[in-house]
C-alpha cells in the first residue's frame, strides 16, 4: 500500500504572512465533495434564476483541477467565492480560475448550507472526473488507494492534492483575518462506472466505498465525519432500457454502506431527476434539486451524529 503524508486541518494561522493574529479567527464549515461527472456537473449556468447567477460573499470554493490517472497537474487550486461555473468545462492552473457555463451540486449545496439561521460561512473543497471509477482499471481514471501503474498517480491522490492545496492557506476570504476551516461533512457522487464496467467491478464496490470513505475521513481527521451519498441511478435511455448492466449491484453496496454506517446518509432524489439526451448526466433542475437535497440531508446528519454546532 502507498504511503500517504498526513496534513493538518486546524491552521497554524497566526504565523503566515499578512494574517492578523490578533483578531478573532473567521470560522468555516468545511465539506468536502467528490466523485464523477453528476459531481463534476452538467447543469447550465442560463437556466438559473438571476438571483443565483452572483458570487456568494458566505460560501467559499476551492475546486482541484481534474486529470487523468499519472498526470501531476491534476488537484491544484484557489479559493474564490462560489458562483456558478464550477461544473463541466472548469479549468484552473492554481493562479486563476477560468469559470464554464455549467454548475454541479456545489452550487446549491453550499447557499443552502449557508442559509440556515444562525450558520457559519461555508468552505467547499470539490474534486471530481467525470468517467472515474472506484475500482482499479474501470473508466477514465481509478479511486483505488493501492494504484501503482506508472508513476502511481491517481484520483485519489488527486483528491489528497486538492486538500492539502485548500489547507493551505491562512486566509481563503483575503480579509486579512485568520480562518478556522472545521472539517464539517463528505458529498460523494459517484458509481456509474463501476455499474458499466463490469459484474466484477460492481461486486467490488462495497468494500471499495467503505474504504475510501474512510481514508478521506482519516484525511480529514474526523472518524465519524458525516457522508452524504448520491443514489447512482439509470436514466434507461438505451436499445435495452439499461444503460448500466451491474448498476443493482452499485445501488445494494450504496444502500448497504449506508445502513452500516451510523454518521451516513443515502441521497435517492436521483430517482426522479431528469436526464441530458446523453442518458448519462442529470439536467439543470436536476443539479438544482440534487445539490440542495444533499446539503439537507447533511443538515439532518449533522444533528444526528453531534456535529452540529
Amino acid at each position: 500500500m502507498k504511503q500517504r503524508g498526513r496534513f493538518v486541518v486546524l491552521l497554524c494561522l497566526g504565523l503566515l504572512l499578512g494574517v492578523d493574529s490578533a483578531a478573532e479567527p473567521t470560522v468555516f464549515k468545511l465539506y468536502f465533495l467528490g466523485g464523477q461527472s453528476n459531481m463534476e456537473g452538467f447543469g447550465f449556468n442560463e437556466h438559473l434564476a438571476r438571483a443565483v447567477t452572483s458570487k456568494s460573499a458566505e460560501v467559499m470554493i476551492f475546486a482541484g483541477q481534474m486529470a487523468l490517472d499519472n498526470e501531476t497537474h491534476g488537484g491544484v487550486g484557489i479559493w474564490q467565492p462560489l458562483e456558478p461555473g464550477f461544473g463541466m468545462g472548469f479549468q484552473t492552473d492554481g493562479k486563476a480560475n477560468r469559470l464554464s457555463d455549467r454548475f454541479g451540486p456545489e452550487l446549491f449545496f453550499g447557499l443552502t448550507i449557508a442559509a440556515q439561521p444562525g450558520g457559519s460561512r461555508v468552505a467547499i473543497v470539490k474534486y471530481a472526473l467525470g468517467g472515474s471509477g472506484l475500482a482499479e482499471g474501470v473508466g477514465f481514471g481509478n479511486w483505488h488507494p493501492d494504484f501503482k501503474k506508472g508513476a502511481g498517480i491517481n484520483q485519489y491522490d488527486h483528491a489528497l492534492k486538492t486538500l492539502r492545496g485548500a489547507l493551505a492557506h491562512g486566509d481563503i476570504d483575503g480579509d486579512g483575518v485568520a480562518d478556522r476551516l472545521v472539517p464539517s461533512g463528505i458529498v460523494w457522487m459517484q458509481g456509474e462506472a463501476d455499474a458499466h464496467h463490469s459484474q466484477a467491478a460492481a461486486d467490488e464496490y462495497r468494500h471499495n466505498i467503505e474504504r475510501l470513505m474512510n481514508l478521506l475521513r482519516a484525511a480529514l481527521r474526523v472518524d465519524d465525519l458525516p457522508i452524504v451519498l448520491g443514489k447512482t441511478t439509470d436514466s434507461g435511455m438505451a436499445d435495452d432500457g439499461t444503460v448500466m448492466d451491474y448498476i443493482g449491484t452499485v445501488q445494494e453496496a450504496q444502500k448497504d454502506f449506508v445502513e452500516n454506517d451510523s454518521c451516513a446518509s443515502y441521497v435517492t432524489v436521483t430517482e426522479t431527476l431528469g436526464y441530458l439526451d446523453d442518458g448519462w448526466h442529470y439536467d439543470s433542475d436536476g443539479f438544482v434539486r440534487l445539490g440542495t437535497a444533499f446539503a439537507e440531508a447533511m443538515i439532518e446528519l449533522e444533528k444526528e451524529c453531534g456535529h452540529s454546532e
